[in-house]
C-alpha cells in the first residue's frame, strides 16, 4: 500500500510540474522574450493581421509570386506531404507538369532548369519562403501581368531576400506574403481583406 501511494504522489506531483507548471512557465518566458513570434509571427498591413510569416498562403494568377506547391493545399490542419517515394510515377508525372507548366508561364526553354522548390512540395505544404532564384524568375511574369518595369519588381524581389540566420543557418530566401504585400504597395492595389486566396 505505501508503495502504491507514493507512486501516485509521484503521479499527481509530475502531473502538475510537467503539465501544468512547466508549459504555463515556457509559454510566459515566450511571450517575455520573443513576443511577436510567440503570437504567431503574424504578417500585418494597415494594421490588421493577414498571414502569418511562417505559413504559406495559397496565391494563384500571373500577378502575383507563386509559393511553392502544397500537397494538402496549404490547409493548416491537415498539413504534410504526398509521401511520394523517389520511385512513384505518380511524383514523375507531377514533377514533370509542374515544371512544363512554370517553363510556359514564364517563357523558359523546354530543357530550361526550375528551381526544385517549385516543382517539389515541402514537408508540412507550408513553406512560406523562395529561393531567390525562384522569386526571380517569376519577377518579369509578374511585372508584365501588372504593368510595371520589369526591373522595379526585379529591385523588389532584391529588397525581400533574407540573409540565412545568425548568418550560417540556412540558405537565403523570400518570404512569398511579405513580397506579395509589397508588391500590391508599389502597384497601388487597395487591399480591403487578407489575402487568403488571391486571384487576378
Amino acid at each position: 500500500m505505501n508503495t502504491l501511494l507514493t507512486a501516485l504522489r509521484l503521479f499527481l506531483a509530475l502531473t502538475v510540474l510537467t503539465g501544468a507548471l512547466y508549459p504555463l512557465a515556457v509559454t510566459g518566458l515566450a511571450a517575455l522574450l520573443f513576443p511577436r513570434q510567440a503570437a504567431g509571427s503574424l504578417v500585418l498591413h494597415d494594421g490588421r493581421p493577414v498571414g502569418s510569416a511562417l505559413l504559406a498562403q495559397k496565391f494563384t494568377g500571373d500577378r502575383w509570386f507563386w509559393p511553392r506547391p502544397s500537397a494538402v493545399d496549404f490547409a493548416t490542419v491537415a498539413s504534410g506531404a504526398s509521401n511520394l517515394g523517389p520511385t512513384s510515377s505518380n511524383l514523375v508525372t507531377t514533377v514533370a507538369g509542374r515544371a512544363a507548366a512554370f517553363r510556359a508561364a514564364h517563357g523558359l526553354a523546354a530543357d530550361a532548369r526550375v528551381p526544385a522548390e517549385m516543382v517539389f512540395a515541402s514537408g508540412s505544404g507550408l513553406d512560406p519562403h523562395l529561393s531567390p532564384e525562384a522569386a526571380r524568375l517569376q519577377a518579369g511574369r509578374v511585372a508584365q501581368a501588372r504593368g510595371l518595369d520589369p526591373a522595379r519588381v526585379r529591385t523588389l524581389v532584391e529588397a525581400h531576400v533574407e540573409s540565412p540566420q545568425l548568418g550560417v543557418l540556412g540558405e537565403p530566401r523570400v518570404n512569398v506574403l511579405r513580397l506579395n504585400l509589397a508588391l500590391d504597395g508599389i502597384s497601388g492595389i487597395a487591399r480591403p481583406d487578407a489575402p487568403a486566396t488571391m486571384n487576378p
